[in-house]
């Protein structure tokens, strides 16, 4: 009989639930969303038991027809670098503070005078920052005494579902290397950090491979989540490490570019990269042995998006014809040239993680002229979001031997957009066949590999291929080295005024 493995990918807009038999075919696939709230200019929470209904409710979606007792095994992938308050009952006291929010930045300060930032990155494999859960956790305690003192746990969004799941408090060593409170080079909480932060181990869950089994589903939680009783649930790992898996960096130095809301660029190592000026920083990989240097930018997609929303309101079709409103934007793009008729967009609506790591920081666009066109704005913002990555790119290309890239996330379904990040990055890049699944097949594969229906996660070539190669166009790529000069010489000369503000 066929045997299903079933991923949950619970992301920042909603619970992705994809169904995949042992032989890498998707079978099915639905997306449940839930809300999150931006206020504050950078703060972002979630509720969690949004997560649960989302869980429940795809469940039973995607299993209709299906026979429930034929998914050998669950598996999850989760945003990262959140923080889940919760009581020894596992209910959440206050709203998850989500990967987005930047709030912690007193905390992240106290971190800095407690111990020094270079021993701090080489046991992390992180800089200290407020976008990561330790900080968060801290802004809790000396924010809302009254919440800190009744948590019991703080966890990952996937490990709130998993604990519903099991009464498991578990993680895995991907997700626990995403909170700056793990020492990566040991796959333990850091006791040297959490001292430095005034925080006790005790509130951390139990870290393990991500192949680990937290447990199976009981009689009494089945109904309600539309499993069957007996279901073997997989910790699974970060989304971000997932994604490392479902684009097939699964060997040495395999690269990929996940272009999503946030968007990083990752390869896997068996060892961490550690750069000089800590731009980039390391997940513990979902394959044993091996770490994944990623860096990560806050703002890809959610830019791209941004620019829809201003430039193409309302637009879906043409008034006469059948195109989109995707391909009006990239025939826009088109429109305009290398440069976008000198233009410098900063992506920073989020402030930044990689490779700035200034929360103060903002978007803008620079150099704007009454000649400028909708497609001279709409192709500044593709460069800038571009070029931010390739600063990341170029840091790994002197660590690591960086021919090609795979490509995954919703901004790569556009091929205009692709040939311009060949052209900036002046590498081939490699489009899979699958671009929105990449998390869900990570998780799937974590599944297959723990419930023993895989041998190892060198079988995810049983889910992806290649779809289509693309060639830089070297000339464009001079051009563009150009313009990269003017885009980072245009953040710091902001620097004075991010922080002006900041105050405002």
């Amino acid at each position: 009989m066929t045997e299903y493995l079933l991923a949950h990918d619970l992301g920042t807009s909603g619970d992705k639930a994809t169904l995949f038999d042992v032989d890498g075919t998707m079978i099915n696939s639905c997306t449940y969303e839930y809300k999150t709230n931006f206020f504050n200019g950078n703060w972002a929470e979630q509720n969690p038991l949004d997560w649960w209904k989302a869980f429940c409710n795809a469940n039973k979606f995607l299993l209709e027809g299906i026979d429930k007792n034929k998914v050998a095994a669950v598996a999850f992938s989760g945003q990262m670098m959140g923080c889940v308050c919760i009581d020894s009952e596992g209910n959440p006291l206050r709203n998850a503070i989500i990967w987005a929010d930047q709030r912690s930045i007193k905390e992240e300060d106290t971190l800095r005078d407690k111990i020094d930032e270079a021993e701090f990155y080489k046991i992390t494999g992180h800089r200290i920052s407020a976008s990561y859960s330790l900080e968060k956790l801290m802004w809790v305690k000396n924010n809302e005494p009254a919440v800190f003192d009744k948590t019991y746990k703080m966890l990952l969004p996937k490990d709130f579902i998993i604990y519903k799941l099991t009464g498991e408090f578990v993680t895995d060593y991907s997700d626990a290397s995403g909170t700056n409170a793990f020492d990566i080079n040991n796959c333990r909480w850091s006791d040297k950090i959490l001292d430095a932060a005034g925080i006790d181990k005790s509130l951390f869950p139990a870290a393990y491979p991500s192949t680990y089994i937290a447990g199976e589903i009981s009689n009494s939680i089945a109904k309600e989540c539309g499993l069957s009783p007996g279901t073997k649930i997989i910790i699974g790992g970060g989304d971000g490490v997932c994604a490392s898996v479902g684009a097939g960096s699964v060997s040495e130095n395999a690269t990929y570019n996940y272009l999503g809301s946030s968007s990083w660029i990752a390869f896997a190592s068996k060892k961490p990269v550690f750069d000089e000026e800590r731009r980039t920083f390391n997940w513990v990989h979902m394959v044993p042995g091996y770490y994944s240097p990623t860096g990560t930018m806050q703002a890809a997609a959610n830019s791209y998006n941004f620019a829809k929303k201003i430039l193409f309101d309302g637009m879906s079709v043409l008034e006469k014809g059948e195109k989109n409103v995707y391909e009006l934007m990239d025939q826009a793009i088109l429109s305009s040239k290398i440069g976008a008729n000198g233009l410098i967009f900063l992506p920073y609506l989020l402030g930044e993680r990689s490779p700035r790591w200034n929360p103060k920081a903002r978007g803008a666009f620079i150099g704007l002229k009454m000649e400028h066109t909708k497609g001279d704005l709409l192709r500044a913002t593709i460069e800038g979001i571009l070029m931010n990555l390739d600063i990341i790119l170029q840091i790994f290309r002197t660590k690591s031997n960086i021919c090609d890239i795979n490509v995954i996330g919703g901004l790569a379904q556009s091929d205009v957009i692709l040939h311009l990040l060949a052209d900036i990055y002046g590498v081939k890049v490699q489009k899979l066949n699958y671009l929105e699944e990449a998390t869900s097949i990570g998780a799937a594969v974590a599944a297959g590999v723990g419930s023993g229906l895989l041998e190892d996660f060198s079988e995810v070539n049983k889910f992806i291929r290649v779809k289509e190669e693309i060639m830089p166009n070297m000339a464009n790529h001079g051009e563009y080295e150009k313009v990269k000069r003017v885009f980072d010489r245009s953040y710091y000369a902001l620097l004075d005024i991010y922080e002006e503000l900041s105050k405002i």
